[in-house]
């Protein structure tokens, strides 16, 4: 098929041609960087955290005396563990991708905290049993021992406890110390704060990315408190078949302790899925997006090329006549679809990279890999292909008599 004659037939109809090219180039700016984003979006709703999702029972606890809580707590706890299946309990100041959240600065020098590129990070702070309960691996080090559970007091006013150990995750603790060991070494929370690294465990989600990004999830520090401060959450660890149960047994013995307390259990498979919630929405609401801005183009091009069969009837049939039988024809609209869709796929490749430069810098998203562009361009062109079959069919089978009558 020589390109000659079609680019001669599409000058003489420039604006039906650059309607299909608008249409294409808009479709694969859009899809793109929409691909990028559910992408993006899924791995989300997938990111790894380890605890013991599977068994853990978060019980939130609200109404009860803070006057009290010191002794509330250990006796809370004490009846937590004794219920059957249970394999820890803590009291926690809170939990991954749970309801309230605690975060601090942190450097490795005392007048590092200041500077404008000190992390910030999730502050986890358990009572004994914490690291069971959650049930963290860890990679490196060890947990923490009773007399550091012992030293660390924590008052009502006071956000960091007065010990000196703490356990990083492991982006965390290379975030710190990129190129060396994170063990041994000293954090600094303020000029007056400071800890000793004892452990690594494996990355822990914190409760929200804090206005950071997907790599600042996982930045979580845990430290020990005690004698018991006031928390207002228990996480209780069982095994995931005993789950439902503990959870019932657990928030009817504590309601029977308190009977004043309002007590909210929930498991963490909930509390994950009603933090992502958003997110699922969101993947929905973008493929509902990609659905339609193909449907949309591929209807565009079902029309336009079916008024352009239309008007060239004479034509169809002149080149019937002379000859060209219907593959021929179905070949001319075919090749001209392909080259108004590379037209459109170029000018829409330029599109996507401004829109996902325009993203990373108002919306912190990333950069979108080179390879979405191709796969777009793909997916395009076969859109193409398949939306101009009909019309190429019927300009196929015109017949040359009675488009030859028309002259």
């Amino acid at each position: 098929m020589e390109i000659q004659p079609i680019l001669a037939s599409l000058r003489k109809h420039k604006i039906p041609a650059a309607l299909i090219v608008l249409e294409i180039a808009l479709a694969c700016a859009v899809l793109c960087n929409a691909v990028f984003m559910i992408g993006q979006r899924i791995a989300e709703l997938h990111l790894p955290n380890a605890i013991d999702e599977a068994g853990i029972v978060d019980l939130n606890v609200a109404g009860t005396d803070p006057k009290l809580a010191h002794a509330d707590i250990p006796r809370d706890l004490a009846a937590l563990r004794q219920i059957p299946g249970v394999v820890a309990a803590t009291g926690i100041d809170m939990i991954p991708l749970g309801h309230s959240s605690s975060n601090s600065n942190i450097a490795t020098s005392p007048g590092g905290i200041f500077q404008k590129d000190s992390p910030n990070v999730a502050i986890y702070m358990f009572t004994q049993g914490g690291p069971e309960a959650l049930g963290l691996s860890l990679l490196k080090g060890r947990l923490f021992n009773d007399d550091e559970y012992a030293d660390s007091k924590s008052g009502n006013n006071s956000y960091v406890p007065g010990g000196h150990a703490v356990i990083l995750t492991q982006a965390l603790a290379k975030r710190l110390w990129p190129t060396g060991e994170a063990l041994g070494k000293q954090l600094w929370i303020g000029p007056q704060n400071t800890y000793t690294v004892i452990g690594i465990v494996a990355n822990v989600l914190r409760p929200n990315q804090n206005g950071g990004g997907l790599s600042q999830f996982y930045w979580s520090a845990f430290f020990p408190i005690g004698p018991y401060p006031v928390v207002t959450d228990y996480v209780v660890r069982t095994a995931p078949q005993d789950r439902e149960r503990v959870l019932h047994a657990a928030t009817a013995k504590l309601e029977a302790l308190s009977p004043n307390a309002v007590v909210k259990a929930k498991t963490f498979t909930d509390i994950r899925d009603a933090y992502f919630a958003n997110v699922r929405s969101m993947v929905w609401m973008l493929v509902l997006v990609c659905v339609v801005m193909l449907a949309v183009t591929a209807f565009g091009i079902v029309g336009l090329t079916s008024f352009w069969v239309g008007q060239r009837r004479r034509q169809i049939g002149i080149r019937r006549a002379v000859g060209a039988t219907r593959g021929h024809i179905m070949q001319y609209f075919q090749t001209e679809n392909f080259l108004l869709s590379t037209v459109g796929i170029v000018i829409g490749m330029v599109l996507a990279f401004g829109i996902n430069l325009y993203l990373m810098q108002h919306y912190q998203l990333t950069r979108m890999p080179w390879y979405y562009l191709p796969a777009s361009a793909i997916a395009l062109w076969v859109l193409g292909q398949l939306a101009v079959l009909g019309p190429a069919l019927r300009a196929a089978n015109v017949p040359p008599v009675v488009a030859t009558r028309s002259v």
